[in-house]
């Protein structure tokens, strides 16, 4: 989009104000010296006519000042806009605002609980975990309220003279043990460096196992610890001498054995994990990445070294859209026999850089492997034996106009005569008439599963849990509605026949984690209302004196009830949010455009005043993702809305999750297009309501959602959003990384025409908004500054002047490196409160 000035002559440059500029000292210098020979009384004629020209002007300019005193010094083109009371409502209850917002006054308190398996057998489950109590880690049982076992007192310990502070523990199988990780320092987006000590309960001493450890894990025998230094994978005995055993030799900058690199962890496991113990401690199931041919990609930082004159620079291997991804495949090694043998995963491909997505044991000596093409059009589920060293397809699975996207929720499910399961099998997720949908296969090289759920609904993630005794299979859905996550089971051996846990009859969004053998559960709700936590029994047919959330089971105990968070919301107004499904229009086959979405009218809202209220759209609008979801929240948009009386609107449009296949795929090869479409026609919607101000509509996004303000305010040139703000965008999908980006718009090399239709092209477009804002963090390794940096190149280009530019020193996506986090939202805050003053319309 580069704009030059052109003439006749091909070897014309392009003209800057300096060269005008320059033009008019070499004319004045051109003027005849005859014209200045004129007698004294042309002189005093031009003098006279020039005084009378000043005297206009002066007069002028005084009834000019005259006429805006009297309409309060403001241009009668410029709106006036009235804040309500930021601290009180109408009926005198308290407003939202950042400094509650941002004392937690409105956070929930939430508990994890880490579920413990305490026996070889593992329906002998009393319901173990680990909890922080008291300064102490201590082992507490739901079926036991007086048992208490303590762990370890306090977070800090003495070694070798130094005070050594505890960031997390991991109780061994047998509750021996612990491993104790310290001097946690920050990697990536999942990942950590620390040092690792074992903590013996019985002779109450530490040992240190190692530092600049990348990932610990127990082996399942209790004995045995895997970890990662320097990308080689080690073995810890805490038995036999307290020896370390190495098992890869080629860990390098180059080379992760067990960990992921930046790619797979960002967007393959989303953990720092690549590493799997069998379920007898027999084999380590690892993942060899190879990142030799990935380009490096390197960021400056600028603030990190407070005396250094020279910004640092850090390089990482990032595979952009269409170049070299890292090469990889998977390892077995054999504790026993202490050698390592490749699955050779890529044989079974055309290229060699496919992508490993999931990797699960199914049995003693054999383990799955997801592998899908570089595209993720093709899943092939490969099975390696690790007794025989084989390696085998055992299915196929095509994307059917979609894509495949990554899931790790595949639970093997053991044989087991005595309640109907023959052969060991597993179950996985798979789209039933375009839904996803629970299937189970069995035995394990099946070709057929049998379909245990369908319908036009969701399975959310794959199974949660499996009840070994009573074949129930637990999984979230969105069966109720595609806005709400409930709770259900199906039988294996009664495929088809769903059953509730949770309460349908209500709204709610609910989450689980089991214990050992799924008998007893922790349910979290997420909302609507102040969300809750309680253990269940759910094999108890006692009926449940605490009847909230759960049909099925007993409520043993509620972990959190968060009633401090009640009392504040009957203190406070909070703005009101609804929910709703919005008919957006005709699609190019005629069809209804139904997306959901979610408005948040602020406090004292009256539909009866006329062109008054401003809207403030948020958008994330990634593929298969999910915004309008009915959980509790307070945070930026309700400040907003009570803090400068917007309606805050949030639209899931087209390409997002959780709506069917059909849905989500239709963004296949062309992001930015129906998104786009989606929220403009939301904004048309909103601007047609008689108390909205249609001058005042404006959108907001980041990450994903920054691209989607962009391509909106692109695609919209200032019909219905006068206002953006952008914040680390994506402005070409050529920039982004190789696993993501290709997952949903192939490589560029396949389709050149969408990444040039789904980049930020018309900025000239962008323009015709009333004004826009970009934030962006320099440390960005997610969505590089690069972006915006191109971005605004090409506003220089087109002499786009109307925005506003605020960038972050060395902060990553998440924009919270020396304080950035409250001024990035700060900044947006009193952005938008100009924006609707009428500030940007002078």
């Amino acid at each position: 989009m580069t704009s030059k000035i052109h003439n006749d002559n091909d070897n014309a440059t392009e003209r800057t104000p300096l060269d005008d500029r320059q033009n008019e000292v070499e004319d004045i210098e051109r003027i005849p010296q005859d014209r200045f020979k004129s007698d004294s009384r042309q002189l005093v004629d031009r003098l006279i006519k020039l005084g009378v020209v000043v005297l206009l002007l002066v007069w002028g300019s005084l009834l000019l000042v005259k006429t805006l005193k009297s309409n309060n010094t403001e241009p009668e083109s410029v709106p006036q806009y009235s804040f309500p009371n930021p601290n009180v409502t109408v009926d005198g209850k308290l407003k939202v605002s950042f400094p509650n917002v941002r004392n937690g006054t409105f956070k929930p308190k939430m508990h994890n609980i880490q579920w413990l398996i305490h026996s070889t057998d593992i329906s002998d489950d009393k319901g173990l975990y680990v909890t922080w109590q008291d300064d102490s880690y201590v082992i507490k049982s739901v079926s036991d309220k007086h048992f208490e076992k303590v762990l370890l007192k306090g977070k800090t310990f003495v070694q070798d003279g130094h005070n050594m502070t505890i960031d997390n523990i991991v109780a061994s199988p047998d509750l021996k043990k612990l491993l104790v990780k310290t001097n946690t320092i920050k990697n990536w987006r999942h990942s950590t460096i620390a040092s690792y000590f074992v903590y013996d309960k019985s002779s109450q001493t530490f040992s240190h196992i190692g530092d600049h450890i990348t990932l610990a894990e127990w082996s399942p025998n209790a004995i045995d610890i895997a970890y990662i230094q320097d990308n080689d994978i080690f073995l810890y005995s805490t038995e036999r001498g307290k020896t370390t055993e190495q098992i890869t030799s080629d860990g390098s900058s180059q080379i992760f054995n067990g960990r992921p690199d930046w790619v797979y962890e960002e967007e393959v496991f989303e953990s720092d994990k690549a590493l799997w113990w069998s379920p007898d401690g027999s084999y380590i199931a690892f993942l060899k990445i190879d990142e030799t041919d990935v380009k490096e990609f390197t960021i400056p930082y600028y603030v990190q070294e407070e005396n250094s004159i020279y910004p640092e620079m850090r390089s990482i291997k990032y595979p952009k859209s269409g170049q070299s991804n890292p090469l990889v495949d998977l390892y077995v090694y054999s504790t026993s026999d202490k050698v390592s043998f490749p699955g050779h995963t890529s044989k079974y491909f055309q290229d060699s850089d496919n992508l490993i997505t999931e990797v699960i044991w199914v049995g003693r000596d054999n383990v799955i492997a997801k592998v899908s093409d570089r595209s993720q059009d093709l899943l092939k589920i490969l099975e390696v034996d690790a007794n025989k060293r084989t390696t085998e397809v055992t299915r196929i699975e095509s994307s059917q106009g979609g894509w495949w996207e990554v899931t790790h929720n595949t639970i093997h499910i053991p044989s087991n005569q005595k309640f109907n399961r023959p052969e060991n099998g597993y179950i996985d997720i798979l789209p039933i008439n375009g839904f996803n949908h629970l299937v189970y296969f069995s035995p394990i090289n099946s070709t057929k599963p049998l379909i245990l759920t369908k319908g036009n609904w969701e399975v959310v993630n794959g199974a949660a849990a499996f009840d070994y005794d009573t074949n129930r299979v637990y999984f979230i859905s969105t069966k109720k509605s595609s806005m709400e996550r409930h709770l259900y089971y199906v039988k294996i051996d009664r495929p088809g026949i769903v059953h509730k846990v949770t309460d349908t009859s209500e709204d709610g969004v609910f989450s689980a984690t089991f214990s050992s053998s799924a008998r007893f559960m922790l349910l979290t709700c997420s909302g609507p209302d102040v969300p809750y936590q309680k253990i269940v029994d759910l094999r108890s047919t006692k009926k449940d004196k605490h009847i909230r959330g759960n049909v099925l089971g007993e409520t043993l105990y509620y972990l959190e009830k968060n009633e401090e968070l009640s009392e504040m919301t009957e203190l406070y107004k909070l703005p009101t949010k609804k929910f709703n499904e919005l008919n957006l229009g005709k699609d190019a086959n005629g069809d209804d455009i139904i997306v959901n979405s979610f408005e948040i009218l602020p406090n004292d809202f009256n539909r009866n005043l006329k062109n008054h209220y401003p809207v403030f759209f948020y958008a994330y609008g990634g593929p298969n993702s999910q915004q309008v979801v009915k959980t509790f929240g307070v945070g930026f948009n309700e400040i907003v809305a009570s803090q400068l009386g917007a309606i805050i609107v949030v639209v899931d449009g087209r390409g997002t999750g959780f709506k069917g296949r059909a849905f989500r795929s239709l963004v296949r090869d062309n992001l930015g297009d129906y998104e786009a479409q989606d929220q403009i026609a939301a904004a048309a919607y909103y601007g047609s309501k008689s108390y909205v101000d249609s001058e005042k509509i404006s959108l907001f996004g980041w990450s994903y959602g920054g691209y989607l303000t962009l391509k909106t305010l692109e695609r919209d040139g200032g019909e219905h959003f006068k206002y953006g703000m952008s914040v680390a965008p994506v402005t070409d999908w050529r920039l982004y990384d190789s696993v993501y980006t290709e997952r949903y718009m192939h490589t560029p090399q396949e389709n050149e025409e969408g990444y040039d239709n789904s980049k930020v092209n018309n900025v000239t477009s962008i323009g015709q908004a009333q004004r826009f804002l970009l934030m962006h963090g320099t440390g960005d390794d997610n969505v590089h500054f690069q972006n915006s940096l191109k971005f605004l190149d090409e506003l220089n280009l087109n002499n786009i002047e109307n925005y506003d530019v605020h960038v972050f020193p060395d902060s990553d996506h998440s924009i919270s490196y020396h304080n950035a986090n409250k001024i990035v939202y700060d900044k947006l805050f009193n952005w938008i409160k100009h924006a609707y003053l009428g500030v940007y319309l002078l």
